[in-house]
């Protein structure tokens, strides 16, 4: 049993037009959030919704789903209203993955992820043999079968985030909507999880959309990024384009927290002490440069009194500080390094 690939000229699985999301007030008072946008999202890609706290993602994310309705604007899923779309036709072309706690712990994990058959069955409820083949396909797309027959109640919660997963991959739907499918993950089963997505998109050809404040890692995987900054006019493109152009630094952007293009990274220290010419390639000079930035230097490429060289792009050698009025030193560690480094800071001051 396998699904279909994503189509050569596929249509989007998700198309907004001219969409503000909000609230309703009372007296017919409205309350934009954010909009109008102009999105689209297409079979085959992993798509990461990142923002600011209070942007207003997770309205946009429950707009999308048809939880909430939206304030004005077209949403059409799979090219039709998705307002028109009844409970059971909504289901068959997308499903949500929420973060709330499932209290289904008296279940197996093969008949929560049976479940996901339910908007395809007759109104008995019966699985068919095309069913089961679909829960073994979304077992098997997720690493789950080999804790098939264990309670959910005594899974993990990254076994857990990835039998929701498999739920909505047996749901086989076009569209997936999962709302910060890592919040409750360490950082090994968040790795996990975003790689896993990124592979079922490739893979299975479907159009996934989550909401994130894996920051770091989003920009790893994401194939396009929709960014929504607090101004609440969305951003998307591929998440290199939108951190070349500054869009994803001035949408983070917060006093004392800087947002470094070199590295992907943001910024935890405020460097205060001198620059320090850095000399060197490969993860040496990646990992003294932080190093140096959490000790309060400002390393740079550019020409500096202080100079730093570190061993070869093979991490053979040893790390080489030039200071004023010093002759060459060697440090056979950065810990040697930050070592000199402070002592000689603390004489000049």
């Amino acid at each position: 049993m396998s699904y279909a690939a994503p189509s050569s000229t596929p249509a989007p699985a998700l198309a907004a037009d001219a969409l503000v999301i909000g609230y309703a007030g009372r007296k017919n008072a409205t309350h934009p959030v954010a909009g109008p946008l102009h999105l689209a999202l297409w079979p085959g890609e992993l798509v990461c919704l990142l923002g600011p706290n209070g942007a207003g993602k997770s309205t946009l994310l429950r707009t999308l789903a048809g939880v909430q309705a939206p304030l004005s604007g077209r949403l059409t899923v799979g090219g039709t209203p998705l307002a028109s779309l009844s409970p059971e036709a909504r289901a068959r072309q997308l499903s949500v993955v929420l973060t709330e706690r499932l209290e289904a712990s008296h279940l197996t994990v093969q008949e929560l992820v049976n479940l996901g058959r339910h908007p395809h069955t007759g109104w008995l409820g019966g699985l068919s043999a095309h069913d089961h083949a679909q829960v073994q396909a979304a077992l098997a797309a997720t690493g789950t079968t080999q804790f098939a027959h264990r309670p959910v109640g005594e899974l993990s919660d990254g076994e857990r985030q990835k039998v929701l997963l498999a739920r909505a991959l047996a749901q086989d739907t076009p569209l997936i909507l999962l709302d910060e499918p890592t919040a409750h993950l360490d950082l090994p089963n968040r790795v996990a999880l975003l790689r896993l997505l990124h592979e079922l998109a490739r893979t299975l050809g479907k159009a996934i959309l989550l909401s994130t404040h894996e920051l770091d890692l989003a920009l790893q995987a994401a194939d396009r990024v929709w960014l929504l900054p607090a101004t609440g006019e969305l951003l998307a493109g591929p998440p290199e384009d939108l951190v070349l152009s500054g869009a994803f630094a001035a949408a983070f952007q917060r006093e004392g927290l800087a947002f470094d293009i070199a590295t992907g990274t943001f910024e935890l220290h405020a460097p205060t002490g001198p620059p320090v010419q850095l000399l060197g390639h490969g993860p040496a000079a990646f990992w003294t440069r932080r190093a140096l930035l959490r000790a309060g230097f400002v390393p740079t490429a550019s020409p500096a009194e202080w100079r730093v060289t570190v061993p070869d792009e093979a991490g053979v050698g040893a790390w080489r500080s030039q200071l004023p009025g010093h002759p060459v030193q060697e440090h056979p560690t950065i810990a040697a390094l930050l070592q000199a480094l402070r002592g000689y800071f603390d004489q000049a001051v």
